[in-house]
């Protein structure tokens, strides 16, 4: 039985996905890491530090060409992941390049090195998954801008708002991370292969120089110095994933309230079986969105895994290398689980309108008690006004009666009110006071984001 959700054959897809625990499974690792000490032998030609030739058989190796089981074998034994495979690395070349591999290098310089890699792939398909949720949310934004439903505050119904406009406050969201990962990509695709304790002395006045070589060949970026014990990097690549992810646990919260029995205005897409209780035959349930909030606790737990992690001593630590191992791979593949069940559910969200447009009739309209009192405040003011209608409102509800009738039934109102001032301003699509604008605004930015990304 798997000790983990995400390895477990039975659980795993409901919690990520096949093409993430390809990007990070044990065979991409390694290959990573042959990919790793392929450019540095590459760079180390170039520049004149070993041998030219190494590099082309290094590269024509594969992960197929390795024993896994005396690699294993050896790593229980000494403890460290890189020189056992290092020493495959070597019995599968000719004994004199054998000599010229891992030249220079320590083992951190190769694990680092090589997760960036994986990490590099893994945000490409972040990325991707990201933008086909914000069209999404695009579609449902444009779709439902005047589709007007209760606004709620506390949990209680407040003042009418557009549906457009609740899905444009997520997708303003969307877009902001979608910012930050194109600033953090910067920060975080860097690469690294200092030696032992990040000073290049195994390579004298050529380490520097071989850096960059190798950084080039691998598309990565060179960093201004080792950061074998700097690994803010690091913290803010999983502190971002536990922003997105928190994001949509939010959009995933939402939708599962909405579709409550005693709400029921949107609801995840229905197909025959799915979301059906064992006992109660009649439930359609938020099947999807609880993986999403779930996943979103899980991810603000390896954030502060990962925080943890950046406290280091001296030059190497003992212990936060060990704890990355488990938080980075863990972090990509419950994220895209995350991800595929929010795009999942946004493109195939259904809205009920009637619905909405129904609720905001509940408790007798008394949801457009502030229209009427801004209707009202410029004639006699707010804190008079405020007093009226709360009167008003008042003997609404302990009459049993709607807002109209209240305010019919109120001689001071209707004395500054005529009956189609009163209709007027209980019409809910009277009072959406300045959502057009804002989701104009959002969607104006992310088209402008789009056609910025197609010119790049």
């Amino acid at each position: 039985m798997p000790s983990s959700i995400i390895d477990s054959e039975y659980f795993k897809d409901m919690f990520g996905t096949q093409e993430m625990r390809n990007i990070f499974s044990e065979e991409n690792m390694v290959e990573s890491w042959i990919k790793t000490e392929g450019a540095l032998a590459a760079a180390q030609e170039k520049l004149g530090v070993i041998p030219n030739g190494i590099a082309d058989k290094i590269k024509a190796t594969s992960i197929k060409d390795f024993s896994m089981k005396e690699m294993k074998s050896e790593f229980d034994r000494v403890g460290f992941p890189i020189l056992p495979f290092v020493h495959q690395l070597n019995a599968s070349l000719d004994s004199e390049s054998a000599r010229w591999v891992h030249y220079g290098a320590t083992t951190q310089d190769i694990l680092d090195t090589g997760t960036v890699l994986q990490i590099k792939e893994g945000l490409e398909y972040i990325e991707s998954e990201i933008l086909h949720i914000r069209n999404a949310l695009s579609t449902l934004v444009s779709d439902h801008r005047n589709t007007a439903m209760s606004g709620r505050t506390f949990q209680q119904l407040a003042a009418p708002i557009s549906f457009g406009y609740k899905v444009a406050v997520w997708l303003n969201e969307i877009d902001r991370h979608l910012d930050r990962l194109k600033e953090l990509r910067e920060r975080i695709l860097v690469g690294q292969c200092a030696g032992a304790v990040g000073t290049f002395a195994t390579l004298k006045d050529r380490g520097m120089d071989v850096q960059k070589e190798m950084m080039n060949i691998l598309e990565l970026h060179q960093p201004d110095i080792t950061w074998h014990t700097a690994r803010d990097r690091w913290a803010e690549l999983i502190f971002w994933q536990g922003l997105v992810t928190s994001t949509l646990g939010k959009i995933a919260n939402e939708i599962g309230i909405l579709m409550r029995s005693e709400i029921g205005e949107v609801s995840e897409p229905f197909e025959k079986g799915r979301g059906a209780s064992t006992t109660l035959p009649q439930k359609r349930n938020p099947i999807s969105c609880e993986p999403i909030i779930a996943i979103a606790a899980k991810m603000r737990g390896l954030v502060e895994n990962q925080l943890s992690v950046m406290i280091q001593e001296h030059e190497r630590p003992i212990g936060p290398m060990h704890l990355e191992w488990m938080i980075i791979p863990e972090a990509f593949v419950l994220m895209s689980g995350s991800l595929k069940h929010s795009r999942y559910v946004l493109e195939n969200l259904v809205v009920d309108k009637d619905k909405m447009l129904e609720n905001l009739g509940l408790n007798g309209g008394l949801i457009m008690a502030e229209a009427v009192m801004m209707g009202l405040a410029p004639k006699i003011g707010k804190k008079k006004a405020h007093d009226i209608i709360y009167e008003a409102a008042g003997f609404a509800n302990d009459q049993g009666i709607s807002l109209e009738d209240a305010l019919k039934n109120d001689e001071t109102i209707t004395s500054l009110l005529s009956e189609q001032e009163i209709k007027d301003l209980i019409n809910p699509l009277n009072y959406l006071g300045s959502v057009e604008e804002m989701i104009d605004q959002v969607l104006t930015k992310r088209n402008k984001s789009n056609r910025n990304e197609k010119m790049g």
